[in-house]
């Protein structure tokens, strides 16, 4: 999955308009335009497509985290200059609040059966022995999860 692909899933699933996205990029301390964000949530072969770098979208899933769960004191979580999907996943779950149980149950929204066990190893340090990849099949299955279920409740 690409930073653009999941820029437009989140935008879509929560319904957020230009104008909340931008505050949202704003509540982690970084300004971005109107025509900045129209041009990562093009399609890919639109001549203005841009493609959304993962510090961009870092930022972004950092003010959305402060917007769900609200800014913290002090100084901000500086935004990681690359990106993986357990970083993703792990940033989606906490500006969700989830717990592992309503993972499970998101992923299984999408068909996608996984033990908790399995969930854990995604969330855990690189350096752990039980670590293990995000594929982007996870990601894909969790955002379409996400999608039937906060989309349709809005």
């Amino acid at each position: 999955m690409t930073n653009n692909d999941i820029l437009r899933r989140i935008r879509y699933t929560f319904d957020l308009s230009d104008s909340k996205m931008i505050e949202i990029f704003g509540l982690a301390d970084h300004q971005v335009t109107r025509e900045q964000i129209s041009d990562w949530l093009k399609k890919d072969d639109d001549p203005a497509y841009q493609a959304c770098r993962d510090i961009q979208l870092a930022i972004f899933l950092n003010g959305w985290i402060n917007d769900k769960r609200g800014k913290k004191d002090g100084p901000q979580h500086k935004p990681e200059q690359r990106l993986n999907n357990n970083i993703i996943f792990r940033k989606l779950r906490i500006a969700l609040n989830l717990k592992a149980e309503d993972i499970l149950e998101i992923m299984e929204l999408a068909d996608m059966h996984i033990s908790k066990h399995e969930l854990s190893a995604f969330f855990r340090r690189p350096d752990h022995k039980h670590y293990r990849d995000c594929k982007d099949q996870i990601l894909r299955n969790f955002m379409q999860g996400m999608q039937l279920k906060y989309h349709a409740a809005m």
